[in-house]
């Protein structure tokens, strides 16, 4: 007999073996119970959490030599065949391959038939989606009064592409992204099966990397034992999905917290050497610092953090070096940052001054908080009187006065304005050292001088304009 991939031979047979649909799942029993199922059905979600599992358990439900029952028995006949996919009653479709409009009018003329050795026949047609606008149409009215005993199922990844007037039609199930506890869960309970032997860690890993598809946690499960054999370890399994070394975070996060950005541009030449690309280093930091941040911020971090003992305490001792609302701004501007990265046109370049911004944080005030502080210490200086002796100002500061030759004569409101040329006024040459006395002036002013001192220090928080490109015209 052919190997059986793990994804295969641990796929649900009944309600009660699927992961992580505790709702859609109670739902078909009862309607199957109550003998109240709709003709017509849509399951969509992302890839790998159940939806055509589903859709055949169901069909097994409806034709199951006991039923319908909600719990089939997968012994009789009925449930064999659709369980080996040779059911004649029993047909999945392939949106992509035969959703043509050719296609669907061969399968309205077959559905006019009743099942021939089963109660009902139910169609499923997998990624829905992929059927063409006209297959749609000559779709409708079949949909809406199928012949007794016919029963659709959809299944799709991108339920906004399904057109409504066939969501209106059937009863709509959201399958949802499975947790990583759950997956864990069911990784551990295959590896007793096949007498594996993997870390907590390790299964974290592979549940993290899934994102929730139960079918790619599966698959990488299955790549791991090729790999390994039964005796898998931590270190081979990073290799296989291409983990980022979890030391090389900690240094970078290391050097952002104590502020240190010497080693930033040594760091970044590491993880190209590690063969890492950027864009996903970059990633797997965000996730880091978000690791940070919930250590900082909940109470019982090990219920959110799939991590063993020892990285906690590190995790722990990591977050400990800043307060939760500096770790907050370093990541919400690691995600603010993502994007300029993803268009980068020198991505190592970008890293780099990213980082060593980072390292500059805590000295970073943004220039609406330095004006307010700048107001409150005028307001404190006008508060307290002083009596420092003043400068005498000197005579050149006042302009004389524009002679009356010169000025604009005013016109009358029933008169047109007369034809007066205006003289130009010459620049006054000792405008110049003028504003010069001026400046020297006001940087005596304790209050000037300090306001120039602190934006001096803290430049870097001025954001740059975000203008027109140069060239570009109104």
């Amino acid at each position: 007999m052919s190997y059986l991939i793990f994804a295969r031979k641990y796929r649900p047979k009944t309600f009660e073996e699927m992961v992580g649909q505790k709702a859609v799942v109670q739902t078909l029993q009862n309607a199957v119970k109550s003998n109240r199922v709709a003709q017509a059905y849509l399951f969509s979600g992302m890839r790998g959490v159940g939806k055509t599992t589903a859709a055949r358990i169901l069909a097994k439900a409806l034709n199951c030599q006991h039923g319908p029952t909600p719990t089939p028995c997968n012994n009789c006949e009925f449930c064999n065949s659709i369980n080996e996919d040779r059911s004649l009653d029993v047909l999945e479709i392939d949106g992509a391959s035969s959703g043509g409009i050719d296609n669907i009018r061969a399968l309205r003329d077959s559905v006019k038939y009743k099942a021939m050795h089963s109660r009902f026949k139910i169609i499923i047609i997998d990624e829905v989606h992929q059927v063409t606008g006209p297959a749609f149409n000559a779709l409708l009215k079949t949909l809406e009064e199928p012949p007794p005993g016919t029963i659709f199922i959809f299944a799709t990844t991108e339920f906004h592409k399904v057109p409504a007037t066939i969501v209106s039609r059937c009863q709509h199930f959201e399958f949802k992204k499975v947790s990583y506890r759950a997956i864990i869960n069911h990784l551990n309970s295959i590896a007793g099966k096949e007498s594996l032997t993997i870390s907590p860690l390790g299964l974290g890993l592979i549940a993290e990397a899934s994102e929730g598809s139960i079918r790619d946690a599966q698959s990488l499960l299955d790549q791991a034992v090729a790999f390994c054999g039964e005796n898998i370890g931590d270190p081979e399994l990073k290799e296989i999905l291409g983990t980022v070394n979890r030391e090389l975070l900690f240094e970078f996060s290391t050097a952002v917290l104590e502020e240190k950005p010497e080693p930033i541009f040594s760091l970044v030449e590491k993880v190209i050497e590690s063969g890492y690309d950027l864009r996903f280093f970059y990633k797997e930091l965000v996730q880091h610092f978000r690791n940070l941040l919930v250590m900082k911020s909940v109470g019982k971090p090990e219920d959110l953090l799939l991590f063993g003992p020892e990285d906690l305490k590190k995790l722990e001792e990591e977050a400990g070096k800043a307060s939760g609302e500096d770790i907050l701004r370093y990541l919400q501007a690691l995600q603010n940052g993502e994007q300029g990265l993803r268009f980068s046109s020198h991505p190592q370049i970008y890293l780099e001054t990213q980082m060593v911004k980072l390292c500059h944080f805590k000295k970073i005030v943004s220039l609406k908080d330095l004006i307010q502080e700048m107001g409150e210490t005028k307001r404190a200086g006008a508060a307290a009187p002083d009596n420092r002796p003043r400068a005498a100002m000197p005579s050149s500061h006042f302009q004389p006065p524009i002679p009356k030759s010169v000025e604009r004569p005013v016109a009358k409101l029933d008169s047109p304005p007369p034809d007066v040329k205006k003289p130009m006024v010459k620049e006054d040459p000792f405008l110049s050292p003028r504003k010069e006395k001026d400046l020297d002036i006001a940087m005596k002013d304790p209050t000037v001088r300090s306001f120039m001192d602190k934006f001096k220090a803290r430049v870097l928080s001025v954001e740059p304009v975000k203008g027109k490109p140069e060239g570009e015209e109104d």
